[in-house]
């Protein structure tokens, strides 16, 4: 994209990733897309009929965003397979990561699904799970995760990064730093996991840092809160996880966001969450209903970066991370 055009609106909306109602290109679109700037939207089972109905969405999405003089839109879904899937049949349905057992099953999910999702205009895949579910946890997680220890789990989640990246589709590794411990669900409330750092340096992080290692798009932070990391703020929303410890010690450039703002987990309003977040130096927060939130959020942003220098300076840096992304997967 032209430097000349970036304007401080591209650079509060492309911090946006939205969901929205309807399963064909409509006004809420139109607003997301011409009005916020919005770098992408995320697909969920109510945005999807068929194939054909998709692969229209898609294309009438992105048909807008250029004919608005913006960059390409990021289209996301959640195709882990198994109890995460958004597409159902007549695309290819999978167990699920408790059921990839050797690297070649695990090439053979990547590739088939980034087949199938590149024919219908989605370019980014919010996969693979990369936590660790312990024996003896009633883990959160047990039935999203691959089986086995740390090794086990980078070797196969590596695979189904690049194989997904390989063929076009950006992969999102999550839930960083690791929710595995964890029984409680955040869609509902606030998990606890009183951990500390080196013991998930040794364990829960390894498949994140091996992810990074193998040029993951982008990083998915967790809605936990880890008192012995930061007592106050969940890693969604904790400038020492998502900057100190994810950016800094474990020297990752590629995007980072937010799990879904709506969750029940994030106890805090959405001006708040939205200065955690710039203050943290997360790339991109996700917003996955519809509602007043959305435009809030973007005032929101759109505020702190007229009146807060240094977090101005922090969000060019993120809008060029977006870009480089989009440049790398959606502009040849």
């Amino acid at each position: 994209m032209d430097k000349n055009k970036i304007t401080q609106k591209l650079m509060a909306g492309q911090r946006l990733m939205l969901g929205f109602d309807g399963i064909e290109f409509n006004n809420e679109l139109k607003h997301i897309i011409n009005d916020i700037n919005a770098c992408g939207i995320i697909l969920f089972a109510r945005n999807i009929e068929s194939s054909k109905q998709v692969s229209c969405l898609c294309s009438d999405c992105q048909a807008y965003a250029r004919a608005r003089g913006l960059p390409p839109l990021f289209i996301a879904i959640d195709q882990e397979g198994g109890v995460v899937a958004r597409l159902k049949e007549p695309f290819t349905v999978f167990k699920g990561n408790p059921f990839i057992d050797t690297v070649e099953d695990a090439r053979t999910f990547a590739s088939i699904t980034a087949h199938e999702l590149v024919q219908v205009g989605i370019n980014m895949n919010f996969a693979p799970v990369l936590d660790i579910a312990p024996k003896g946890v009633d883990s959160i997680m047990k039935d999203r995760v691959f089986k086995g220890d740390a090794k086990t789990i980078s070797r196969l989640g590596t695979q189904i990064i690049l194989t997904l990246q390989r063929k076009g589709i950006m992969a999102v590794a999550k839930h960083f730093p690791g929710i595995g411990r964890t029984i409680k669900d955040s869609h509902f409330s606030l998990p606890v996991l009183d951990i500390d750092l080196e013991s998930l340096w040794q364990s829960d992080m390894v498949p994140f840092v091996d992810a990074k290692n193998q040029g993951v798009a982008g990083i998915m932070l967790s809605h936990i809160l880890y008192p012995q990391l930061d007592y106050h703020w969940p890693a969604s929303l904790s400038p020492f996880i998502a900057n100190d410890l994810l950016r800094n010690q474990m020297g990752y450039d590629g995007l980072v966001m937010t799990d879904d703002l709506d969750m029940k987990a994030i106890e805090h309003d959405i001006k708040t969450c939205i200065q955690q977040i710039l203050t943290s130096g997360i790339d991109m927060a996700l917003i996955c209903h519809k509602g007043p939130g959305i435009d809030t959020a973007f005032h929101e942003i759109m505020g702190w970066l007229n009146r807060d220098e240094n977090l101005y300076l922090m969000g060019k840096k993120s809008l060029e991370r977006i870009l480089r992304v989009k440049k790398k997967y959606l502009q040849g």
